[in-house]
């Protein structure tokens, strides 16, 4: 059956923005380029958007034009204020954004393990509220956050997992009561592997499969576009994976004898201990991804024989050398959970994330690559992430954005 007036006019109208928000200030000829609708249905639309107050002028096309038609409109990107929190067992990171995303103001504030539930709610809640008073936004439209454990698909809520801080499931609740916004709480490496496909390394795939490697490990499954959140919402807790290299088996409580065994930040951390490799990180950077770091540059040194970086990791990045015989068996042990992954899904493409993803780079991943090739039958592109552990906040800050669009580009029955 045909639409309806009104919904064509909602179609015409969503799609407008889409375009606005994607390509930017466009002339209602340019919109009515890419829209392919008439000129008086283009003319419609801008004038319900501007009247709505959800577009506005912003400049002319060409210094010779004038008219209608000459004039650009953009989205009025502080109709909402939006806020993305990064939420780890060590403390909380919030940006705060306009409706286009753009950064207004930044934050963050460690969490000490004996900081205790309330004082740590207060704490994530008030910085929150400092940097929404900083960015001028008298109230926030709607809050994305990422934090670990698992997502209830059917409440939406931060369940209960072992390890976790109990702040980390008050936050939310805390935020829901002092803030008049609508809170979202998603899996810190499903956010990623979002940020990952939209600015990331899978900017061309629709069905992916992150790997987090951070201080702990996850992962994320993109099959046909949509993020897979399973039954329960554990889909990629790939930490508790039974995997071949441990000394005992996971539990239902506790992931020790699991892949995090293998991949986790202390295993990494270990694993570097044993080859004799110690690394300073700077800016926080996590002492697993700082090694890790360390050891590529070691292998992959200048091309300038005469250079100081050439001559000092000469040794240890020759083959067979500490850092070379590291990375070799880092590779060995993220290739068995690559592999794991790899027989069940048939993703075709495998991202290596978080911050120790991003520290190995293009080196890490192609030799998990090489020994994923060995190990499995079905072909898998393995990647490097290029966002580290900042994919988790953009990760936040898109589906908040995407959130308040919705609502705001969706005409309500008056």
């Amino acid at each position: 059956m045909p639409a309806s007036p009104s919904t064509a006019r909602a179609i015409n109208d969503r799609l407008a923005l889409r375009l606005l928000q994607q390509e930017g200030p466009l002339t209602a000829g340019q919109l009515k380029q890419l829209t392919g609708l008439s000129r008086p249905t283009v003319a419609d639309l801008v004038e319900r958007l501007t009247v709505a107050g959800l577009i506005s002028v912003v400049g002319e096309s060409g210094e010779q034009r004038r008219g209608p038609n000459a004039r650009l409109y953009g989205i009025v990107a502080d109709r909402a204020q939006l806020a993305a929190l990064d939420v780890r067992t060590e403390g909380v990171t919030v940006v705060v954004a306009d409706l286009l995303g753009a950064e207004l103001a930044r934050a963050s504030v460690p969490i000490t393990d004996d900081a205790g539930t309330g004082p740590a709610v207060e704490q994530a809640v008030a910085l929150v509220e400092r940097a929404a008073k900083e960015a001028g936004a008298e109230r926030l439209h709607t809050v994305g956050v990422g934090a670990p454990g698992l997502i209830d698909p059917a409440s939406g809520e931060l369940r209960d997992s072992s390890g976790l801080p109990a702040w980390h499931r008050r936050l939310v609740a805390a935020l829901q009561e002092r803030l008049p916004a609508r809170v979202i709480v998603e899996n810190e490496t499903n956010l990623a592997a979002l940020a990952e496909q939209r600015d990331g390394a899978a900017r061309d795939r629709d069905t992916f499969v992150l790997l987090w490697l951070g201080h702990g490990t996850g992962a994320a499954v993109v099959l046909d576009g949509r993020l897979r959140r399973g039954a329960s919402g554990g889909t990629g807790e790939i930490g508790f994976l039974p995997v071949p290299g441990t000394a005992t088996l996971p539990s239902a409580t506790d992931c020790e004898g699991g892949f995090h065994s293998l991949a986790g930040g202390a295993a990494i951390a270990g694993l570097a201990a044993a080859h004799g490799l110690t690394a300073t990180g700077s800016g926080g950077e996590p002492p697993a991804a700082a090694l890790v770091r360390a050891a590529v540059a070691a292998v992959t040194p200048s091309s300038s024989p005469s250079s100081p970086a050439s001559r000092s990791s000469s040794a240890a990045g020759s083959p067979y050398g500490p850092s070379d015989r590291f990375l070799a068996a880092l590779a060995d042990r993220l290739a068995v959970g690559a592999a794991s992954v790899v027989a069940v899904l048939d993703p075709g493409c495998v991202v290596l994330g978080g911050e120790v993803g991003q520290a190995g780079g293009e080196e890490l991943a192609a030799r998990v690559g090489e020994r994923l090739a060995r190990m499995s039958p079905l072909p898998a592109e393995v990647r490097a992430g290029v966002l580290g552990g900042g994919a988790v906040l953009r990760g936040a800050l898109l589906t908040a954005r995407e959130s308040a669009q919705d609502d705001l580009f969706t005409p309500h029955p008056r």
